[in-house]
């Protein structure tokens, strides 16, 4: 593959597509702290049921019964998609609880570390190549990377299982290349037993929610809408991603993402009040410059073609 902002390839609606899931993303801390009253992997089994049904539906009405049979026919499809199917739900399940725990700005690390891991995974699997700026700039993100990690008063397993997961979940989708909203379907069905045994468990030994809301004052219509509805919520985003990452090369998907990232952290500081001192703003300068440098550069390189 060439360079990554050869005139002429690069894909301006998958970039705002990219750009739209990821402010989503960045969104997101706000809509589960309103559901903190919620144990975490009950959120996440709901997650997985409302989006299941909300794709699922779509992809029935507008295919029927074909889409499923079609997306399973692609070599590999069926294992390739319940491995993401599997790294997708492991990385909610580990964000919503670290939010709902006060690690909103440790969660917003490690989807800082994401983006650097997806440059990293697009030059070594996907043979992109960058130029000099463009290496520059990674390379000025990974020391503030560093400088958070260093500085950041614990080893940032959280951090580091977010990043992990997510870029793993990317290049499997990349790899495949099944159509975005098929292929979510299809990890949806794979998750989608396991989700609703848990639940049916949950409500039959009194541990659940969903039932219990004219029992509990903190339950109500308002926290089961949310709960249905962060279904739709779920698989918006996640379908723009997959639909990116078909369009535009991998490795400038992972530098849009530092928008998700910052978006967390500012909600997290601002709105949470978790703390957020000088060693950690340190640390997020070097990202943002790297990400100016990287987006100036393809800026002016595009005014120079045109």
């Amino acid at each position: 593959m060439g360079d990554v902002m050869s005139a002429g390839t690069l894909d301006r609606r998958g970039v705002w597509i990219a750009v739209a899931a990821y402010v989503a993303w960045g969104l997101m801390p706000l809509y589960w702290h309103l559901l903190k009253v919620v144990p975490s992997l009950q959120i996440i089994a709901h997650r997985v049921v409302w989006s299941a049904l909300f794709v699922c539906g779509w992809l029935g009405i507008k295919y029927g019964r074909s889409w499923l049979r079609d997306t399973l026919a692609r070599p590999h499809a069926a294992p390739m998609l319940a491995l993401s199917g599997a790294l997708i739900a492991f990385n909610w399940g580990l964000y919503i609880w670290a939010v709902n725990a006060g690690h909103v700005v440790e969660s917003a690390l490690g989807y800082f570390i994401n983006p650097l891991l997806n440059v990293v995974l697009g030059v070594l699997v996907l043979h992109e190549r960058l130029n000099r700026v463009q290496w520059a700039a990674v390379a000025i993100a990974a020391l503030g990377v560093l400088w958070l990690t260093r500085n950041y008063g614990s080893f940032p397993w959280i951090a580091l299982a977010l990043a992990i997961s997510f870029g793993s979940y990317g290049l499997v989708r990349k790899l495949l290349g099944a159509p975005p909203v098929r292929g979510l379907g299809v990890e949806s069905l794979f998750l989608l037993l396991p989700a609703l045994a848990f639940l049916l468990w949950a409500e039959s030994s009194g541990q659940g929610h969903l039932l219990a809301h004219g029992q509990t004052p903190a339950w109500g219509a308002g926290v089961i809408g949310l709960l249905v509805f962060g279904g739709v919520l779920t698989a918006l985003p996640l379908i723009g991603f997959a639909a990116a990452v078909q369009r535009i090369p991998y490795s400038l998907v992972g530098l849009l993402q530092y928008i998700s990232p910052t978006l967390q952290l500012l909600m997290g500081v601002l709105v949470l009040g978790e703390p957020f001192g000088r060693e950690r703003a340190i640390g997020f300068g070097f990202i943002w410059i790297a990400l100016a440098l990287y987006a100036g550069e393809g800026l002016w390189r595009s005014r120079r073609r045109g």
